[in-house]
């Protein structure tokens, strides 16, 4: 069987570089080239410099559509308008879309959705492969132990991130609020400031923080009376993100067009 031939958007920035090295250094793999967006400095640059791995040959494009064209399956970890562009663009290529952006909107999710009746689209807020099984493990425990134990989700991030709370956080919240059968937008507190009175009971509370260069802090605890439950994620480097989204595209490979998330992926 042929190699996997991989593209990345956004291949110049801290996790597309990471993307580029992951993709060369995985067996069945091909990397099919990089974009960025247009007027980026970094057009034209040879990926393989940009990525500290020696020339490839290749040079960053500007054409997501040539991409997604030249292309088996393309890994996009950029922005909400550009994700969605993208994901349009692989349901008219019949492309392998696997999508680590965050901050998407309930417009974009049903965009993203539509483009996935004609493309196998993989979405997921954290392609890394044990914060996923943390997360599987967040929604029972929130199941076993009940209301009687307060739900708060802590995460930090590095200085650039645009928002909060990560998506990551948000699925562990999704997570917790499933196992108590609840929704999620009707018990979500984001931060707190001032003279807030006594903690609602039942709600699942999230706090953030941005700084340095943070890869990505996420801690659920459950908090009862004499004691505190945590499960927590440590990342120190992007790596962990990268290989998880090889292994979504690769997994992909073959698959009908439809929407998957990371659960798929593993299995659970």
């Amino acid at each position: 069987m042929a190699d996997f031939r991989i593209g990345v958007t956004g291949c110049a920035g801290r996790m597309g570089q990471m993307l580029v090295r992951e993709i060369i250094g995985t067996k069945g793999c091909a990397f099919a080239g990089g974009t960025e967006a247009h007027g980026s400095p970094f057009i034209g640059r040879d990926i393989g410099d940009l990525a500290g791995v020696g020339p490839l040959q290749v040079k960053v494009g500007g054409d997501a559509k040539a991409l997604f064209a030249g292309a088996d399956a393309v890994i996009d970890f950029t922005a909400p308008a550009a994700s969605v562009a993208h994901a349009r663009l692989a349901a008219e290529l019949g492309k392998v879309h696997v999508i680590g952006t965050t901050g998407l909107s309930a417009a974009d999710d049903q965009a993203i959705a539509e483009a996935a009746k004609k493309a196998v689209i993989v979405r997921s807020p954290n392609m890394n492969l044990a914060v996923n099984l943390l997360e599987a493990l967040t929604e029972r425990v929130a199941a076993s132990l009940g209301p009687d134990y307060d739900i708060e989700i802590f995460e930090i991030h590095h200085k650039h991130k645009v928002d909060a709370p990560s998506g990551t956080a948000l699925a562990f919240g999704q997570a917790a609020a499933r196992g108590r059968k609840v929704k999620l937008d009707e018990v979500a507190v984001r931060g707190r400031d001032g003279h807030t009175g006594a903690r609602a009971a039942g709600a699942i509370g999230f706090t953030s923080a941005r700084g340095g260069s943070e890869v990505g802090d996420h801690v659920v605890m459950f908090c009862g009376e004499g004691e505190r439950i945590e499960i927590a994620h440590k990342a120190t480097s992007r790596r962990g993100y990268a290989s998880g989204a090889v292994r979504a595209a690769l997994w992909a490979r073959g698959k009908a067009p439809g929407l998957y998330s990371m659960k798929d992926v593993l299995g659970l």
